[in-house]
């Protein structure tokens, strides 16, 4: 009985000890997300969200790496002003940009995933896992704002796909990988650091 207690303490510190990690995650999103500048042929700013949430996945596996995403989005649409360029609400999730959002949870989702089924030990294990998750943030984002182009300009879907991978992912492919090489970096020298 006794060692049951003492499992049931165990498992529930594990869980608080996930849970304030998921937060701290979040609130590195909504820093990240202050650091941003637009390039001026596109709606879409360059910010370190992205790295951000691969740091996530990486650091907390797929369901928490997820998890400390979906609270940031929780926060966005509560109205407190944690997107980039401090924006917040239902507009946040209606403009250019909305797609990369949800594309945050699902990519922090597919770097852990990924990184998990490779072995979660290697520079390489987490570098493949950090641009799925890349692809996944991009996918995600790539049909928004293509979308989004549709409806504004009132073309057909299919004449804004060039435009969306022209605005929304084609520039922003090297400076993505480059901030998935820091975020695997940073996994790994933090899990040396923690050995024993």
């Amino acid at each position: 009985m006794e060692s049951f207690g003492n499992q049931a303490a165990i498992s529930g510190n594990s869980i608080r000890i996930r849970v304030l990690t998921a937060f701290f995650f979040t609130a590195v999103t909504v820093a990240c997300a202050q650091v941003s500048f637009r390039l001026w042929f596109t709606p879409v700013p360059v910010t370190l969200q992205v790295f951000a949430a691969l740091l996530a996945g990486l650091a907390l596996g797929s369901k928490w790496g997820a998890i400390s995403q979906l609270q940031y989005l929780m926060l966005g649409a509560m109205g407190l002003p944690v997107f980039a360029e401090f924006k917040a609400g239902a507009m946040a999730f209606a403009g250019p940009t909305a797609g990369y959002l949800l594309g945050f949870a699902a990519g922090a989702f597919a770097a852990g995933w990924v990184f998990e089924r490779l072995g979660g030990r290697s520079f390489f294990a987490a570098l493949v896992g950090g641009v799925v998750g890349i692809a996944a943030i991009h996918f995600f984002g790539f049909l928004w704002v293509a979308t989004w182009l549709s409806f504004t300009a009132g073309k057909p879907l299919a004449a804004c796909l060039t435009s969306a991978w022209l605005i929304g992912t084609a520039p922003f492919i090297g400076v993505d990988v480059l901030k998935a090489i820091v975020a695997s970096g940073l996994v790994l020298g933090g899990r040396t650091l923690h050995k024993p």
